[in-house]
């Protein structure tokens, strides 16, 4: 895969693609290309102005884009499950779901509207429940796949099920748990699959240092030009790469014929901040699979959603 590109996307037609926090950033990045791949791209965000300036820019981009915006805030299992009955009542089939939206180190303790630390809320209980109430839609496509997009910040994670929630809060500390649990999570679910035959694809990517607006809304946030945040500017300037860049991991782990299930993908390059798309290295904690499987119980527990048993036939029906 060195020197991976966008021009080297196969071809994209009749896939349906999901993306969330497609209004900005690697998110936007992620449907850009996607969309002059000829998918169909759903766009997810939580401010509708912002996804109309995303589907302008697209299609000022590539003018015969498939392409539109749905609003779904990732703060809200409510949001989740109704735009989840939305794609339902369209009773076509999904081959691609890539759970991008997230946020970063919050300098302060928030919760969600079902009361979650929005770190662990947003970036993983959130695409948790999406994916299992879009699943039905997923195992009706020759071809799904599920990507989520972890960080290089889950080696530094851990998983506290005592405390998910963080009621101790660090930001650091509650953003690698987060990551850390979207890549087991994306190793779980393939191995549910491979058990049930739900017949998923189902890896992980990271970005690296990619120029984001999420570090805007990160630990810095609100401090001015202090020396915290001129010291990370400055190295930016080496150790960084665009949103664009950035978004090659995730591009190359949906779209990729070589791309492998259980797998995770990152840049290249030292420490994998920036680089061309590669097999990127996983924490001992992220294969822990008895750990993974406690987690996957609790997040049922606090999400209300499971996941169907058993795909049933060559149609991709669910069982009953």
């Amino acid at each position: 895969m060195t020197h991976w590109t966008t021009n080297d996307i196969p071809d994209q037609s009749n896939r349906r693609v999901v993306v969330t926090g497609a209004t900005g950033g690697l998110g936007y990045e992620t449907a850009l290309a996607l969309a002059g791949a000829n998918a169909d791209v759903i766009l997810t965000g939580r401010n509708a102005a912002k996804g109309e300036d995303a589907l302008t820019r697209i299609r000022a981009t590539h003018p015969d884009a498939l392409i539109r915006f749905d609003m779904l805030d990732l703060a809200s299992l409510a949001s989740i499950e109704a735009f989840a009955k939305n794609i339902e009542r369209e009773d076509l089939p999904i081959d691609l779901l890539i759970n991008n939206a997230g946020v970063m180190a919050l300098p302060m303790r928030q919760i969600t509207a079902d009361g979650f630390e929005m770190q662990i809320g947003t970036n993983y209980l959130s695409h948790f429940a999406l994916t299992g109430r879009l699943l039905p839609l997923l195992v009706r496509s020759a071809q799904p796949r599920v990507v989520n997009v972890s960080s290089i910040a889950h080696r530094q994670g851990a998983i506290d099920l005592d405390d998910l929630q963080r009621t101790r809060y660090r930001p650091w500390k509650a953003y690698s748990q987060s990551k850390l649990a979207m890549l087991m999570f994306a190793f779980e679910l393939q191995r549910r699959s491979d058990a049930a035959g739900w017949g998923l694809m189902s890896n992980a990517a990271h970005p690296g240092w990619a120029r984001t607006d999420l570090f805007a809304n990160g630990p810095s946030a609100g401090n001015g030009r202090g020396l915290q945040q001129r010291m990370a500017e400055l190295a930016a300037t080496c150790f960084s790469h665009s949103a664009a860049a950035g978004a090659l991991p995730t591009l190359y782990a949906a779209t990729s014929p070589e791309a492998k299930p259980a797998m995770l993908y990152g840049p290249k390059g030292f420490n994998e901040f920036k680089g061309p798309p590669s097999s990127s290295k996983v924490a001992p904690q992220a294969k822990d699979e008895f750990v993974a499987a406690r987690l996957w119980a609790l997040s049922v527990a606090l999400t209300r959603v499971t996941f169907p048993a058993m795909r049933n036939g060559a149609q991709g029906k669910l069982a009953a």
